[in-house]
Order: C-alpha cells, then sequence, then structure tokens
C-alpha cells in the first residue's frame, strides 16, 4: 500500500460545507465481502471492470480529460447537484488509487449519463433524508456504487435493492422480508435501514466516517481487525493505512474519485443529467391490502410505474399483514388518495369462495391462488393448518390474470418472454424500418433465436412500439440501451463461488432455481460432484429472492 504524502502537497482541500463542490459515486462493486450489507457485487445492469492497482507513474486528475470530450455545461439553479456540493463534509487526502478510477470515469461519460438518468427518480427523496439526520450528502452516491441505482440489483450473496442488503443485515435494522414483500428493494424502507446502520457504523469506528464507509463494504468486524492490528504497531489507523482486502480498498476511492469529478464537472469537461431538485414520490397510507392492478387503475397509471416506485413488493398485491403503503408518483398521488377513499376495504382485492375437496391440503389451495397459508388462516379465522373436505374459504385473489402484474406489457407472451436463458436479457422496442434481421444483428444473435424468444415466427410481420426480449452475452451496459429499459428487468446474471459442502440441490434451492438450469447454463454433469472454488453461473429473478 503506497505511503499517504505530507498534507501540504496531497490535501485537495476536501472540506466540503459551505463550499460549492458537488459529488456523486458511480461504481457498480465486481465483489463485496461476506459479513457486511452487501456480499457480492450483483450482475447490475451497469458493470464496470475492475480496476485493481495503483495509479500510472506521474498521473495527475488532468491527464484523464483528453479522454472526455463532452462540454462544460453548469448546473441550474434547481439541480439538486448544488445542494450535494452544499452539504459534502467528508476530508481525504489525494492517493494513486482515486487517480485511477478518477481516469476511468472521466474516460467514460456514457456510463455517468446512464447512472444519473436512474437517478432521478429516488436520489431527492435520499438527500432529503440525510440532511434531516445532518448526514454528509455523499452518501446519497452510495447507491450509485452498490448498485447503479437500480431497486432490482441483486447479488451471489443475496445482497438485495439499491443498498444492497443481505437478509441477515436488513433483518436486524428492522426490515421486513417475506413472500408478498422484501423491504430491501422497497427505496423508503432500505433508506431507512442503511442510513441506521451507516450511523452505527460511523460510531463504531469513532468518527471516522471513511473507515465507516468501507465497513460498508466489507463487515464491520474486518475494519476494526484491521485498526486494532495498526494500533499494535503504532501504524495509523486511517483508511488509506490499513490493511484491508482488495475490494474494499479500491471501494472508498471509487467513491472518492467522482465526488471529484461532480464537484467540478468543468474541470474535466463533463456535462452530467440535471437530477431536478424536487420530490419524485410520495408516500400513501392505503389502510388495507391493495391489489396493485387497482392500485394503478385509481391513479391513473399502468402496472408496471406502480412496480416501479414500489419495487420491494413481490405479488399481485401489497402485504396482507402490513406495511399498508404505497409510494405513488407526486403528479397523480392526489387523484390516488381521493379514488382510493371510494373503495370499501373488502373491495380493494378479489374474493373467491372454494370448496374443499378430499384430500385437499391448504398448502396445496394456497399454491393454486398464488398466496399464502397464513393469508388463508387469517381470512378464514382458521388457527391451525386443518381443514375438511366440503367446507368453504375465502381466498384473496388478484383482479386480473397473473401476466397482467408482470414487468413485461405483452401478457400474453409474458411466459415465453421470462422463461431464463443463457445470457442477459434486454428489452427492445422495435422502431420504424427495423426487422428481426436488423435487430439480430445489432445484438449479435441469430433472427430465428430472437423470433423464437418472443413467440413469433421469422417471418411475421413486426409491428412499430412492440416489445422484444432479446437474450444476449453482451454486457448490459451497452450505451444503446435506454435505462427505462434495462430497469425492466428483474433477472440478474450472478457468478457463484462453490463452498465446501455445496451441492448443486443445495445452490439451486439456495437461488430458488432448478438443477437442470445450473446444468444447462453451466454445460456439466448433474452427477458429476462440485469442487469448492469452482465457479458457476447462474440467472436469477430478484423478486423470488425474498428470504
Amino acid at each position: 500500500m503506497p505511503d499517504v504524502r505530507t498534507a501540504s502537497s496531497l490535501q485537495l482541500s476536501q472540506r466540503f460545507i459551505g463550499v460549492a463542490a458537488t459529488g456523486v459515486t458511480f461504481f457498480c462493486l465486481a465483489w463485496l465481502l461476506a459479513g457486511g450489507p452487501a456480499t457480492a457485487m450483483p450482475s447490475s445492469i451497469d458493470r464496470m471492470p475492475a480496476r485493481i492497482g495503483a495509479a500510472e507513474p506521474g498521473l495527475s486528475f488532468d491527464s484523464a480529460v483528453a479522454a472526455a470530450s463532452l462540454a462544460a455545461t453548469p448546473a441550474g439553479p434547481d439541480d439538486i447537484l448544488v445542494k450535494l456540493r452544499q452539504g459534502f463534509a467528508l476530508t481525504y487526502d489525494d492517493d494513486p488509487r482515486t487517480a485511477a478510477e478518477l481516469k476511468w470515469f472521466v474516460s467514460h461519460p456514457d456510463y455517468l449519463e446512464r447512472v444519473f438518468t436512474r437517478a432521478r427518480r429516488y436520489l431527492p427523496y435520499i438527500v432529503a433524508e440525510l440532511e434531516r439526520r445532518k448526514l454528509p450528502l455523499e452518501i446519497a452516491l452510495l447507491p450509485i456504487v452498490e448498485s447503479a441505482y437500480d431497486p432490482f440489483a441483486y447479488s451471489h450473496g443475496r445482497a438485495a435493492g439499491l443498498w444492497q442488503m443481505i437478509p441477515g443485515t436488513a433483518k436486524r435494522f428492522g426490515v421486513r422480508q417475506n413472500w408478498w414483500y422484501d423491504g430491501r428493494r422497497d427505496v423508503v424502507d432500505s433508506t431507512r435501514a442503511a442510513l441506521d446502520y451507516l450511523e452505527y457504523l460511523e460510531g463504531l469506528n469513532d468518527g471516522d466516517w471513511l473507515n465507516a464507509i468501507a465497513s460498508y463494504n466489507s463487515g464491520e468486524g474486518n475494519v476494526l481487525r484491521a485498526a486494532r492490528r495498526n494500533r499494535k504497531a503504532n501504524k495509523p489507523v486511517d483508511f488509506w493505512h490499513l490493511q484491508l482486502p482488495r475490494e474494499t480498498s479500491m471501494y472508498v476511492p471509487k467513491l472518492l474519485a467522482l465526488v471529484e469529478i461532480v464537484s467540478d464537472p468543468d474541470k474535466f469537461q463533463l456535462t452530467l443529467p440535471v437530477v431536478a431538485d424536487e420530490q419524485q414520490f410520495t408516500v400513501t397510507d392505503i389502510g388495507s391490502q391493495l391489489d396493485l392492478a387497482l392500485a394503478a387503475e385509481l391513479a391513473g397509471v399502468d402496472v408496471d410505474t406502480v412496480y416501479q416506485y414500489n419495487p420491494g413488493y413481490n405479488r399481485w398485491s401489497t402485504d396482507p399483514s402490513g406495511p399498508h403503503k404505497l409510494v405513488m408518483p407526486v403528479d397523480v398521488a392526489d387523484q390516488f388518495v381521493a379514488a382510493l377513499a371510494d373503495v370499501p376495504a373488502k373491495d380493494r382485492v378479489r374474493w373467491k369462495r372454494h370448496k374443499v375437496k378430499n384430500g385437499e391440503a391448504i398448502s396445496q389451495i394456497a399454491e393454486k391462488y398464488n398466496t399464502t397459508v397464513s393469508t388463508i388462516r387469517a381470512a378464514n379465522n382458521l388457527r391451525g393448518n386443518m381443514i375438511r373436505a366440503g367446507h368453504h374459504l375465502m381466498i384473496p385473489v388478484a383482479t386480473k390474470p397473473l401476466s397482467a402484474y408482470s414487468k413485461s406489457a405483452d401478457a400474453r407472451l409474458a411466459k415465453t418472454q421470462n422463461k431464463p436463458r443463457a445470457g442477459s436479457k434486454i428489452e427492445h422496442i422495435v422502431k420504424s424500418g427495423e426487422s428481426f434481421w436488423t435487430i439480430s444483428r445489432r445484438y449479435k444473435v441469430t433472427h430465428r433465436q430472437l423470433a423464437a424468444w418472443n413467440g413469433m415466427a421469422p417471418g411475421d410481420t413486426l409491428s412499430v412500439g412492440r416489445k422484444l426480449v432479446v437474450w444476449t452475452n453482451a454486457e448490459l451496459d451497452d450505451p444503446r440501451m435506454s435505462p427505462t429499459a434495462a430497469l425492466g428487468n428483474t433477472t440478474r446474471k450472478l457468478r457463484y463461488t462453490v463452498r465446501r459442502g455445496d451441492s448443486l440441490y443445495l445452490i439451486a434451492s439456495r437461488f430458488r432455481v432448478s438443477v437442470a438450469q445450473l446444468t444447462r447454463w453451466n454445460k456439466i454433469d448433474k452427477n458429476k460432484i462440485l469442487r469448492p472454488g469452482q465457479k458457476l453461473t447462474m440467472y436469477v429473478d430478484v423478486t423470488a429472492q425474498s428470504s
């Protein structure tokens, strides 16, 4: 690890309180260590190649500027970047690791464009929460580091959501996770938990925010042990002197490199997207379970929009046991609240009268109606799972076919389009003049594959505006792909490292896939013994991973 130079030659003058600097951090972490809020990098819609090592000799921040060709544009008064600049509070020294990360980011302005575009929906809320708690506004950039502001990001280490929290950490900080709802993906619930955790880590590290942020990445124990070793050796215990895992040693520099960029984009000849300094959503109290398709109808939006603002809901409705809240876009919230007030609680989900058959178990009935045993028991005042043939049960069911609640716009093709396949899933909207042949060439697949994935024949005519799914081995951070299209996909590609005691069955069960899928994706014999350290590829649906 390189020595930190004297403050007179290296201090970056980064005391940002009251200074017009701006910062936003962009990084999709390659691998996070076990024990932290995220144990592995999600195969998200934006990935950056790992770049471990010192900067090139003689590299200065200005040396990276030539990689960017965009003209500088100052942030307007309604840009939340202005507020970020005023709330920056971290101090830090120059370091070759930061310079190396800075060089990469400056040379990839398209990446910054995509990530900031996705952040527009959530960033104003997170900044407001940080201000309310009087925390450094640099923390608003951690979701970019963790997930590229993708609420459906999911890692092989079971970390989920904007803040990439693992189940244990989320439970520790009061985040609900069940069949209906995973609060790690909910913007409001996960933000509260993540900020609670970060405040705890800041106190645990004696007010050292860089060490606290490193702890968020690697787990609090790793940083505390490294600090203890340094104290015994009479060495400094700041982040730059700690011997930490490679992933963590680059985690903080990535944050700081991008704080540099957005603090002064003109310096690097970059144009960053404007993020309006106004709330994009409001939390509404719904009082009881609510069908999400009905919610969309009352609000005058499509079901997909409801899921985008409420990514924590796994099923067709809100959790019958709560929380009885729904996030709505600000421009339709009043309409939604007024319309919902006219709908009695008993009409907010549809009810099905089911006659119990001989030999039928309550678990079979729950599976049939896409609900849970506990929901059926609560609706029928049952103390246990015992039911009798001939009796009737009232079952809450979806108001529309389940395919209508899918991310897919075309319900009839949902099952075909959402079937996991090798490669990464991309949604493509057909434009004027396009054909199966031109689209297949763009994504480097065959026109026959493209037609089959979408339930069509190669000779069929494509209508403008039709949504197609494409499964490709190309990286999902293709600059031709819009953030909106990328965000609609809840399937993520994961790389899993086999551990001692693992089997195909255990791994498949853990990630809710089948053994047949694992063998097909990895071209292995299901009877062959797995070796510790072996790498497996899988494609998981984020919404199926709640504990």
